[in-house]
């Protein structure tokens, strides 16, 4: 399968998975949504900033599901895995405040991170507001590149 996951361009995450300081993308929900239950070891996950290109890609090295968290669950996932998923440990607190009601969370642990060829995509269909696409093959909804 195929992914993309769209950033907050603010929190400058893209460039730490090029980089190499950023190996997890977490995912944090109330409820289940894209990717949960649709991603697996192997899977591609393309990145791209909100309102900017696809421009990096990488594979799923494996995969960590957490279902029914509590805030003191959120807070030792974040403490134990934060640093991997591109979180300083001075912010910790912050994506606590973030997430602490989440219910849910996706470790998505990667490899290979390259830039790619930069293209667009068409959401229509995935919701204006999606943050995560699932599917078969990116070609779908690539407009150029």
């Amino acid at each position: 399968m195929h992914h993309v996951a769209i950033m907050k361009k603010e929190w400058g995450l893209l460039e730490k998975i090029i980089s190499g300081e950023k190996t997890i993308e977490s995912r944090w929900y109330k409820n289940k949504s894209a990717p949960w239950g649709k991603i697996e070891k192997g899977d591609t996950v393309y990145f791209k900033n909100s309102g900017e290109p696809v421009s990096i890609r990488a594979e799923v090295k494996k995969i960590i599901s957490f279902s029914d968290l509590a805030p003191k669950q959120v807070k030792d996932i974040l403490i134990k895995y934060g640093r991997p998923d591109g979180i300083n440990k001075n912010d910790i607190n912050k994506f606590y405040k973030l997430f602490k009601d989440k219910r849910y969370c996706l470790l998505i642990f990667l490899k290979n991170p390259a830039k790619i060829k930069h293209f667009e995509i068409n959401k229509k269909g995935f919701g204006a507001m999606a943050a995560w696409i699932t599917l078969e093959n990116i070609a779908r909804i690539k407009i150029n590149g």
